[in-house]
């Protein structure tokens, strides 16, 4: 079966006042579909690049990432956002979510590019927002929600097109330790019906819970290690 992501000898390289900053360095990675892949490591490893680039949001200096056995490199703009649009779902550590709307018009959003009708994305948003837990708050806007519940509905919306690949910067990033731990064990959830999961965070506690742990230092993999399964509800 093809890995749902391959990454072969990429680099990203930015100019800062005429100075290039290295902040991925011939990165190798495989991801297979189903697995749950955290990548750790101290802010300015490289890790966050490394979504980015995998999730078609940037472009590498040089080469190649494949998804579900895709070369990005060969595409167009137009192509890469329609990969990206019906493939990938993004969660982020500041949940970006459109204050002024409630947690099911935010939900609905992305099934609206899809073009999805009205009364069919409304049904299909309320199911996910249920699914997260978060049927009684679906009408509250971001402000009315606590940040646990914010990060939910950001898990919902990055669902909503059944996407093969589910990237989280950082999901737990602004919130406590306990709510952490809650949004932890939905993406667990998740990934136990069969979604891909690829997590960047600095945390070795989250990221012990996934599959498999990419440990990342100055934009290089230092290691991978497979924790021990966690027992925990």
């Amino acid at each position: 079966m093809t890995p749902i992501v391959e990454t072969h000898e990429l680099w990203k390289i930015y100019s800062m006042d005429g100075i290039g900053i290295e902040a991925l360095r011939g990165v190798n990675l495989t991801v297979e579909s189903g697995e749950l892949v955290a990548c750790m490591g101290p802010s300015g490893s490289g890790k966050s690049t490394l979504l980015h680039l995998i999730g078609a949001m940037d472009t590498p200096t040089r080469g190649e990432v494949y998804l579900q056995g895709h070369s990005l490199a060969k595409m167009s703009d137009a192509e890469r956002t329609c990969l990206r649009r019906g493939n990938v779902g993004f969660v982020f550590q500041t949940f970006n979510l459109l204050p002024t709307l409630s947690a099911l018009e935010n939900v609905e959003i992305a099934l609206r590019l899809a073009r999805i009708s009205a009364p069919l994305r409304r049904q299909q948003a309320a199911e996910l927002l249920e699914r997260v837990g978060l049927s009684e708050r679906m009408r509250h806007i971001p402000s009315q929600l606590s940040g646990g519940e914010r990060q939910r509905v950001a898990i919902a919306r990055a669902m909503a097109n059944q996407p093969a690949l589910l990237l989280a910067d950082e999901p737990t990033g602004n919130l406590d330790t306990t709510t952490g731990e809650v949004i932890i064990a939905l993406l667990r959830q998740v990934n136990s019906q069969g979604q891909t999961v690829l997590l960047v965070t600095h945390n070795p506690e989250i990221a012990n819970q996934a599959d498999r742990v990419v440990q990342m230092q100055d934009g290089q993999i230092q290691r991978e290690y497979f924790p021990k399964p966690n027992t925990a509800t």
